[in-house]
């Protein structure tokens, strides 16, 4: 069986390759007549294409050793990068709060200082706590949209969840039972990813123009949720924000004035606090 090509075998089928040529040649009876046709010219052609060969096949293993050094130096270089960037990137991220909500978490019509969620991450700060709270609120969501998005939320942890979404399936008449199926599918994503998490669920409420029958099927959609997770919190807001105070909820009689908020806040963090404090204490 043929033995494979060393990398300087190049040089050596030249030779063999000219020596036969030159040995066929020696033998030939018209080697005479040939050497006869032969100008030095041709001589010298003959031995420039040799000299040639000879310079490709020492160019063919200059670069072959360079192309291996190359690589032998990125995979040297990506080995020590691999072993010093765990030391470079671990941190101590702390506890993460996560709500996802509708506008009301978003901050419509107050600064985003004054949003509850802006305010319950004040409350944490200054208690000294290592814990964020993560704003994911966008004005209009539904509980469909928050199912749709909560799969990427979760793509950091979380060890609590504000479940502050319901409110615009009331305003634009659906079903509560689909309320009630998607808040459960939120939920069901966020413990299946991590089931140590907590989640607050807020008892969002609907002006009554909709009818009474089905304002009082919406209202019972959120004590139902909860009542079937035992890591599940309810949390009830201050009844003057359910009556529309005129100083707290602005003209829409929707959304809460920066004083609503601050009320909201507090309904939450009553909830939120002893959580997170136990969640700081070692296991």
């Amino acid at each position: 069986m043929p033995s494979k090509a060393s990398p300087d075998s190049c040089t050596d089928q030249w030779s063999v390759t000219v020596g036969a040529s030159l040995f066929s040649l020696s033998h030939s009876p018209f080697l005479p007549f040939l050497l006869s046709l032969m100008s030095t010219a041709r001589l010298y052609l003959l031995l420039f294409v040799g000299v040639l060969g000879l310079v490709g096949c020492g160019q063919d293993r200059s670069n072959s050793a360079a192309s291996r050094s190359r690589s032998d130096t990125a995979a040297s270089t990506s080995r020590s990068a691999s072993s010093v960037a765990p030391a470079d990137t671990a941190t101590d991220e702390g506890l993460r709060v996560l709500v996802l909500g509708n506008s009301i978490a978003a901050g419509f019509g107050v600064s985003p200082q004054e949003a509850f969620p802006a305010l319950l991450q004040k409350k944490v700060d200054s208690l000294g706590w290592n814990a964020t709270v993560q704003n994911a609120g966008v004005s209009g969501e539904t509980t469909a949209g928050g199912l749709q998005r909560i799969g990427w939320l979760l793509q950091d942890s979380v060890d609590v969840l504000v479940l502050e979404l319901g409110g615009n399936d009331g305003l634009r008449g659906i079903d509560p039972s689909v309320t009630r199926t998607n808040l459960r599918g939120v939920i069901d994503t966020t413990l299946a990813a991590y089931p140590e998490a907590r989640v607050l669920l807020t008892a969002m409420r609907i002006p009554r123009n909709l009818g009474p029958e089905y304002t009082e099927q919406f209202q019972q959609v959120y004590p139902a949720v909860a009542e079937q997770y035992d890591r599940v919190s309810l949390v009830q807001f201050d009844r003057r924000l359910q009556a529309g105070a005129d100083s707290l909820m602005q003209e829409d009689g929707i959304h809460p004035t920066a004083t609503g908020h601050r009320l909201v806040a507090r309904d939450v963090w009553t909830k939120l606090r002893p959580i997170l404090n136990d969640l700081r204490q070692p296991a």
